[in-house]
């Protein structure tokens, strides 16, 4: 730009360059202002605007060129001079020139402050020593990386926002780690203390230590580093490193130098218009103080801001920036954290509706006017519908708000979609935008594209992509564009052996280096565990990554109950049970006050166990030889059988003995969906095979093989795959369908469905498995043998391993203690759960009916 250009065209100077002030340039270039103006950008960092939201996903893999928010060439096609590493260090609003730390001296027309904020430190003696860090920038995560190295032991100090994801990223790290929280629960300003207590159980159990009600009075340091810290509850953590994330301060130093007004307790004042007390200068985001009296520190506002000041600049009409909704929805440690409204329920008359599920850590309240208005709410562990729920804030909701919150099953359906909003409710709050503005867009990109809806934080996608025209996407979810059966050819050819890299070799651009989806990790965990044997990677489930991967049963190698405890199924293979086995589970189910069932797969269920009792149940059934039977996992429950011509005189076969064989052989075997068989006798069909994935019938000349059957909810019959088999033959067949459901079905997809599905169905079954049509057979049986050489059985390998055991606890900081959420009442001289499920205003309402 020439001299004489530049002395005839206003120049905007932005200090600082986070995603509001990003968010600032891209509202000047869309109003035309960079073409008629010169914009000079003074950045801190030695880097331009980078998503700080999504700060903790470095950990995960991404890049900070990844986390960049800047679109390549957006700089220089609307002549921006950015200068990174190169700060403001002073203004002289007299002479209206800014002076940078280079000493460059830059004169402006008009000058935007979006400097942010600082994070605040506690001022307590060892806050300076070696091994103390702040999260708030790329450079402090690398900091805190390599000093990691050589740590075992991390304390966070705050347990707010950013507090927990700096706990996940020391987690992540492999550091022992610990929570402190001057306020008496978690995510004070988010959640009340009902969130709070299931925030903190969630967390708990993942292995992180939380001390809440307490502060940090002393980091005690030897040889100028990091050895522990003395908390105001007079106890004392031994940690090498501490991070600080208790809070933000405004970062008004440059506007206090140069005589700005500033705010009694920080932040630059600014009117409606974002102006502050000098009209030539402005200030948006966490430096400055708005209108209505308060500093945000949420992104949504400061975009707001953004959107205020350069609508200011361009001379045009704008109704300014009064004040922000407030709302938010986070993943914190994988667990969906989200408030909104009046969250705290302060407004005169209002009642909550809340159901707590404290062992589960699933929370939702929400806060309702007398007459039935919508105020507010929170949501902790299943934020499902605050897509919804936030933008019917306001109004009253077409359902009743008990169903907004009861779980599937405990309430009445509730069939709460998009089509309950009116056109003008915001979807994203991020930047503003309506349900009638995404209804203009026909895709996901469109939307983007034309109105940055979901740019932002990301939790208004679900909602926008409801509201949109279904697309033809046969990908497995977000993350992948693959199907399932495709992943596992690419994870069996490629020798893909963890869910990182296959994310980040055949994930879609926008979710490499991510985390997965809630999908995805299970199916792709699953596809691991089917290959673990020919791929050469362990086994067993809950090591390393595969334990972030799998569903919440495979977790604790258990079935997780409604009131939080668990059922233990041990394997009972065909059916067939010595008087001794039947004694020992007697006397287990005694000893830990477990009510017992008899089910219809022909073994018998322990139901509620907690969490903690669990290894001490499974070595006494272990010790009398038994084994898990994967009643938790999705693989092969049982084989039924009838007692066949051993006992009954119209039997033909040995059913017992080849569903026992059956049953140890492909025990353990990971799939799309459970797997259900049985063998019957004789055509009699008392053990019902005809109604399983793969069932067997007793002729007088070998076995009949019947495949795709289904019962439940909606049943089928199976199909004759192949008839009058040979023991050999049975087996072999077996083994090659299995095998081909296991590599060509969709995920949750039992095998009734699946045959249905397949192109060509049964005939085509017949074709691959029968006939060797593909020449996959040899491969097929292969697979299956390599299974069956590598199983092991996952109660015994938990028991041999201490480290494996450490995850069974109620509480991580209280190992020995119970969980007191886990009750129960008497019934039949057995037990079951004791529920609390909804609370309305102070009546608590349980399944019994009772009322306190």
């Amino acid at each position: 730009m020439s001299a004489d250009m530049t002395a005839h065209t206003p120049t905007i100077v932005l200090v600082g360059h986070g995603m509001v002030g990003q968010r600032f340039l891209e509202a000047l270039a869309d109003r035309g202002v960079t073409e008629r103006a010169r914009i000079v950008v003074l950045c801190e960092e030695p880097r331009p605007a980078y998503d700080r939201v999504q700060l903790t996903s470095y950990f995960s893999g991404k890049t900070p060129d990844d986390l960049s928010m800047v679109e390549a060439g957006f700089m220089e096609k609307h002549g921006i001079e950015l200068y990174v590493g190169d700060p403001a260090e002073s203004v002289d609003r007299e002479a209206r020139t800014v002076t940078a730390r280079s000493g460059q001296v830059f004169a402006y027309d008009s000058l935007v402050l979006a400097t942010g904020s600082y994070p605040f430190v506690p001022p307590v003696p060892g806050k300076d020593a070696r091994g103390c860090f702040v999260y708030r920038t790329i450079e402090d995560l690398l900091a805190i990386e390599e000093y990691a190295k050589t740590a075992t032991t991390g304390a966070v100090v705050g347990g707010g926002l950013l507090g927990l994801e700096a706990a996940g990223a020391l987690k992540g790290l492999g550091l022992d780690t610990h929570v402190v929280e001057f306020a008496p629960r978690l995510m004070p300003v988010q959640v009340d203390e009902g969130g709070g207590a299931a925030l903190l159980r969630t967390i708990e159990r993942m292995g992180l230590t939380v001390h809440t009600g307490t502060g940090t009075q002393e980091v005690v340091t030897a040889d100028g580093a990091v050895t522990g810290m003395k908390l105001s509850d007079g106890s004392e953590l031994a940690t090498d490193m501490v991070v600080f994330s208790a809070g933000v301060r405004p970062r008004d130093q440059l506007a206090r130098d140069c005589g700005l007004a500033v705010g009694e307790r920080g932040g630059i004042a600014v009117d409606e218009l974002c102006r502050t007390s000098d009209p030539a200068v402005f200030a948006i985001g966490e430096c400055a103080l708005a209108s209505d009296g308060r500093v945000y520190g949420l992104v949504a506002p400061g975009y707001e801001m953004a959107q205020t000041a350069a609508s200011t600049i361009a001379d045009e009409t704008v109704d300014g920036f009064t004040g922000a909704d407030m709302s938010t929805k986070l993943k914190l440690l994988g667990v969906d954290v989200a408030s909104f409204g009046d969250a705290h329920g302060t407004a005169e008359g209002c009642l909550d509706v809340v159901y707590s599920d404290s062992r589960s850590g699933v929370y939702k309240k929400l806060v309702i006017s007398g007459e039935g208005v919508l105020l507010g709410g929170v949501l902790v562990g299943d934020a499902e519908q605050y897509g919804l729920l936030r933008p019917l804030t306001g109004t009253v909701p077409p359902v009743s708000p008990e169903q907004l919150v009861l779980p599937a099953g405990a309430g009445a359906p509730v069939a709460l979609g998009p089509s309950a909003l009116p056109d003008d409710a915001v979807i994203c709050s991020c930047h503003n935008v309506t349900k009638h503005a995404i209804g203009q867009c026909s895709s996901l990109p469109e939307v983007k594209k034309c109105t940055k809806a979901g740019t932002g934080c990301g939790s208004c996608v679900k909602v926008i992509e409801k509201l949109l025209p279904a697309a033809e996407d046969k990908g497995l979810c977000g993350c992948f564009s693959y199907t399932r059966s495709e992943l596992y050819e690419i994870a069996r050819t490629l020798r893909v052996t963890s869910f990182a890299a296959l994310l980040d070799s055949h994930g879609r651009d926008e979710a490499k280096g991510g985390e997965g989806c809630e999908v995805c990790k299970p199916t792709v965990g699953s596809i691991l565990a089917s290959l673990a044997p020919v791929l050469g990677i362990g086994g067993y489930i809950l090591d390393g990554e595969q334990a972030s991967l799998q569903d919440t049963n495979d977790h604790f190698l258990a079935n997780m109950q409604r009131n939080g405890s668990y059922s233990v199924v041990p394997r009972i293979p065909g059916g067939e049970i010595t008087p001794e086995k039947l004694i020992v589970i007697g006397e287990v189910a005694r000893d830990f006050g477990l009510y017992t069932k008899i089910t219809g797969g022909q073994r018998i269920d322990l139901f509620g166990a907690r969490v903690d009792q669990l290894p001490s149940i499974w070595t006494r059934l272990v010790d009398a030889g038994f084994e898990s039977g994967h009643a938790y996992g999705k693989s092969l429950r049982t084989v039924k059988s009838c007692v066949g011509q051993t006992w009954c005189r119209y039997g033909v076969q040995d059913s017992v003995k080849t569903a026992i064989q059956l049953e140890l052989r492909y025990r353990g075997l990971r799939s799309p969906h459970k797997l259900k068989s049985a063998v019957s006798g004789c055509a009699r069909e008392c053990a019902e095979a005809q109604s399983k994935d793969f069932g067997v019938i007793a002729t007088a000349n070998g076995w009949n093989l019947y495949v795709g059957g289904n019962g439940g909810a909606t049943p089928r019959h199976a199909d004759l795959l192949a008839q009058d088999l040979s023991d050999a033959e049975l087996v072999r067949l077996i083994d090659r369908f299995l095998m081909f459901y296991i590599r060509t079905a969709d995920r949750l997809e039992r095998t009734s469905t699946w045959l249905e599905r397949l192109e060509g169905g049964l005939d085509h079954l017949k074709d691959v498995v029968v006939h060797d049509s593909l020449g996959l057979c040899d491969e097929l049986e292969a697979l299956m043998a390599a299974h069956v050489e590598g199983y092991q059985d996952e109660w015994a390998q938990t028991l041999d391993d201490p480290d494996r055991l450490r995850r069974f606890v109620s509480f991580v900081n209280a190992p020995d203690a119970p969980d007191p959420s886990v009750r129960f009442v008497p019934e039949r001289d057995q037990i079951k759960p004791d529920l609390t499920i909804l609370t309305l205003g102070p009546t608590i309402t349980t399944l019994e009916g009772a009322s306190s």
